[in-house]
């Protein structure tokens, strides 16, 4: 190679490395909020006509959607209604009327309480998946829909650091604090979890923790898995949030 191109390559690598190194927070939420929807269901003879039951996020070509499983309907009739919910304009921030897209079932995991959701018509930006798995004291932030509606659906951005990475189901210090539930995760068999010093809200379920400074996902906030095995030995929950490792996200996207 000359070394006047050879230069030249080195010189963009290096500007390449100094723009990823000096992007921050604002960089990251910018460009992941377009990928975060709303999945919830319509009826068109309902008020309000959307009912929502979760945060998801867009991966894999640009048309699939991850959730919590149980952002899904207990009703298997009312999968019809399912569908994601974004903003009008997607570069003007809740410019124009609300786009509804319906929404198909691909593939469930009940273990990890992950579900992959299809929708057709024009592809929406996808968050790209960390190779990796999170670290302890890992900087993080989580973006979703914190109590449904009631704030609107502008997609709200936490920060947090990875607090512990931790088993997900602990066995109680007696036979007495055994439940069905936290049985059922025991036979199982635990795995490990991630345990998040910010507090996510009821809604936040299914959205997408992102590295804080790459903005690739690292796992998927989760609030009703948790609490029924971790903390099931609780008479009052602790309010902790947590979030599933995305490796059962892309184990769950490679059997699709």
């Amino acid at each position: 190679m000359r070394p006047l191109a050879r230069r030249t390559l080195l010189l963009l690598a290096g500007s390449l490395l100094a723009t990823a190194a000096g992007a921050g927070l604002p960089e990251v939420v910018a460009a992941a909020k377009p990928a975060v929807v709303a999945v919830g269901l319509y009826d068109p003879l309902a008020s309000p006509r959307f009912s929502f039951r979760g945060t998801g996020f867009v991966v894999g070509d640009g048309r699939l959607v991850a959730t919590n499983a149980h952002v899904l309907p207990d009703d298997p009739a009312a999968m019809p209604q399912l569908v994601l919910q974004i903003a009008g304009n997607r570069n003007a921030a809740q410019d124009g009327p609300p786009q509804i897209r319906a929404l198909t079932l691909v593939t469930v995991d009940r273990i990890h309480d992950l579900a992959l959701l299809r929708f057709s018509g024009e592809p929406l930006p996808v968050l790209p998946l960390a190779d990796g798995p999170a670290r302890e004291g890992q900087a993080v932030a989580f973006i979703g829909f914190p109590i449904g509606g009631l704030l609107g659906f502008s997609p709200v951005t936490h920060r947090a650091i990875v607090s512990s990475i931790t088993p997900i189901a602990l066995p109680p210090p007696t036979a007495a604090r055994l439940d069905a539930a936290a049985v059922s995760r025991l036979r199982l068999g635990p795995f490990d979890i991630y345990q998040l010093d910010g507090t996510a809200y009821p809604g936040n379920s299914g959205g997408p923790l992102l590295d804080a400074e790459s903005g690739a996902v690292l796992g998927v906030v989760n609030m009703v898995l948790v609490k029924g095995s971790r903390e099931s030995v609780l008479s009052q929950p602790s309010g902790i949030s947590y979030a599933i490792p995305v490796r059962f996200l892309r184990e769950l996207l490679d059997r699709r």
